[in-house]
């Protein structure tokens, strides 16, 4: 399952931020090696977007929760589906209702 997740990290500093900062890489550069991070972006200023790819709901809870121990912020968190899938819907003229 992918899960997009948006961090928003508390306000401080950025140069009190470093060490997290660092700790947070070494954290999201080790998920991507092993294919759990897909994607990975930082936003202008401060904050991050990321694609994780997890089996279950359980597993993005202990990714966000992580991701808050190296950098305290806020996240938005939306679950994602394929393109296929919505694809094959409105290309069968399907009503949601009837699924």
């Amino acid at each position: 399952m992918y899960f997009l997740v948006i961090s928003t990290p508390m306000a401080q500093k950025p140069s009190l931020a470093r060490d997290n900062q660092k700790q947070w890489w070494d954290w999201i550069n080790h998920l991507q090696s092993i294919g759990v991070a897909k994607h990975i972006y930082t936003k202008l200023g401060r904050g991050a977007v990321v694609i994780f790819d997890v089996q279950q709901h359980e597993d993005v809870h202990k990714l966000v929760n992580q991701w808050a121990e190296c950098v305290p912020a806020t996240f938005e968190v939306t679950a994602l589906l394929p393109k296929e899938h919505q694809e094959k819907i409105a290309k069968a003229s399907l009503n949601p209702m009837s699924l």
